[in-house]
């Protein structure tokens, strides 16, 4: 099987029509757009990590039972300076780069260490967030990208510093009732303290304010947590929200500031500065949005790894969430890519098996509740919160599934009692080989799957006017390994998990990471979209490989 970790992919700059196949649902009328590496080597370098491709942002465009695709790299400074230099001179995680072979060690000390925390990579591979009415690539520095969503053009560049001090932010953003984005970076040794901020970006400017102002330009700083330690803050990928309360968990996966500082110096990555503490615990904070301040209650489960929080919700005075969560750090090391092409599926089974767990806290810690009680009463799980001394209460989670990951569900109901998760089922491979529907209450799960085909995270799109929670589609796009098949955008009725159609494209496209979907709904899509002259070219083409 040709795993293809490592190749760099080509890009679709004209919009190329997919031949379909059953029959694309007519109030689906929108884009699928998404985010992902596309790029590993440059000239004769080459990146360590999978997660450190330079991003390749692709869309698919739903017009009238219609697909049409397209793919670009983003143009970051990132990307600009590695092509010019035909070599990779901007670091990664995972890969550290040398721009001027030239410099001695004195002068790089000199440069680096002049300030503690060395300038990001603006290579926002991973994930798009919606602020206001524009888009942003994104990935967990800094920096996000402005982009054009129908012609994938890369626009301005942003840094959060400018609005809120934050080093590091995730991309995984949540987007409250009214369009509001929240979200979350850590604040590394400022003003002699490390801690983590959650601000929000206000969803329009007030009219007497705007002047072409973007909402980011109000972002506030909504809470802060201190980190337990100064300098080895927790790694975080995401975070839980409810209608009340921000699930901020603080793992003992950290990373070790001074190393950090020093990597570029001692020739190491950044990626290993970060090292998982068996021995530590997992801190569980709850901030409650009314007084946004963390509760005072120590809640702490154990040691364990948690990129994706799934939902959370509130029932009879406790705070239930559910996260995706491995033993260990495991999963991080597999992505290298000297990992991910010889011989992976012995590598994949040293790997901690993602499970779907589910925490339970309660919102009113009895003070006089015995030591050894369980503090929650809820039937619907088997979760429990025992009290200890100290006013620390230790949160042991129901496991509900084990081997699935890029969960996704009907975000009309993030923060609220829900059903269904949509995941990518991975079991004992990082690979994902089926999409998932797994139904909380009754245990029970739909699967879809092929062979030679990995899909990409499942994404839910809701029938307009739905009641049913899954009442809608699952849009996820595929890449075969068999090079006879190629790729194709999956559309499932995400009731019955039957495939309602599928678009297949002749281009060569890659696995993605994360995206989202943009109803027509939400925007004038036929002024934005490409003109007329250039949909005509791509249904010309219907399917045929674009050079």
């Amino acid at each position: 099987m040709d795993v293809g970790f490592g190749r760099n992919k080509k890009e679709q700059l004209e919009p190329v029509r997919a031949r379909v196949t059953g029959k694309i649902p007519t109030w689906l009328q929108g884009m699928l757009l998404r985010n992902g590496p596309g790029m590993h080597t440059v000239g004769e370098t080459r990146y360590n990590h999978w997660f450190d491709g330079l991003a390749l942002l692709h869309s698919f465009t739903i017009r009238d039972g219609e697909v049409y695709y397209r793919s670009k790299y983003l143009r970051s400074d990132t990307y600009n300076a590695n092509i010019e230099a035909n070599r990779i001179v901007v670091s990664e995680f995972g890969t550290m780069a040398y721009p001027d072979p030239c410099k001695n060690i004195f002068s790089k000390a000199f440069s680096y260490l002049s300030h503690t925390i060395p300038d990001f990579t603006d290579n926002c591979l991973i994930n798009i967030m919606k602020c206001g009415e524009d888009f942003y690539a994104t990935t967990e520095t800094n920096y996000i990208r402005k982009i054009n969503p129908q012609t994938l053009e890369t626009l301005e560049k942003v840094d959060y510093r400018k609005y809120v001090a934050v080093n590091v932010a995730t991309s995984h953003p949540h987007y409250d009732a009214a369009g509001n984005v929240l979200n979350m970076g850590t604040s590394i040794v400022d003003k002699g303290k490390t801690k983590y901020v959650i601000f929000k970006i206000p969803a329009t400017v007030p009219e007497d304010r705007k002047k072409g102002k973007s909402p980011l330009k109000h972002t506030e700083v909504f809470c802060s947590i201190p980190s337990r330690s100064l300098l080895s803050p927790s790694y975080y990928h995401s975070f839980g929200f409810t209608e009340n309360y921000i699930i901020f968990l603080e793992q003992p996966f950290k990373l070790d500031i001074l190393k950090m500082a020093t990597a570029y110096i001692r020739g190491v990555t950044w990626a290993s500065c970060l090292a998982f503490h068996r021995e530590d615990k997992t801190y569980i904070h709850i901030v409650d949005q009314r007084t946004r301040k963390p509760m005072p209650t120590k809640f702490y489960t154990d040691p364990m790894v948690v990129f994706h929080h799934v939902n959370a919700y509130e029932e009879d005075g406790c705070l239930l969430f559910d996260v995706v969560a491995y033993e260990d750090s495991s999963l991080y090391q597999l992505f290298y890519l000297a990992n991910l092409n010889q011989d992976i599926e012995e590598h994949s089974r040293l790997t901690s098996v993602p499970v779907l767990r589910r925490f339970a806290v309660p919102l009113h810690a009895a003070q006089d509740a015995e030591v050894g009680s369980n503090l929650i009463k809820l039937t619907s799980t088997t979760a429990r919160a025992l009290k200890e001394k100290d006013n620390q209460v230790y949160c042991q989670p129901e496991l509900l599934y084990e081997g699935l990951e890029l969960p996704r569900i009907n975000y009309a109901h993030n923060g609220k009692r829900y059903r269904y998760v949509f995941a990518a089922e991975v079991q004992w491979s990082p690979i994902p080989t089926k999409i998932l529907k797994y139904d909380i209450l009754t245990k029970s799960s739909l699967k879809w799957e092929e062979e030679h085909c990995w899909p990409a995270e499942p994404l839910f799109v809701p029938t307009p006017g739905a009641e049913d929670e899954d009442d809608g589609i699952i849009l996820s796009a595929i890449v075969s390994t068999d090079p006879q098949k190629p790729p194709f955008l999956l559309i499932l009725d995400a009731k019955s998990f039957a495939e309602l159609a599928r678009a297949s494209i002749d281009v060569d496209m890659h696995l993605d990471l994360h995206g989202l979907f943009i109803p027509d709904a939400d925007w004038d899509a036929r002024k934005q979209t490409p003109s007329q002259e250039a949909w005509d070219r791509a249904s010309d083409c219907h399917g045929a490989p674009q050079t």
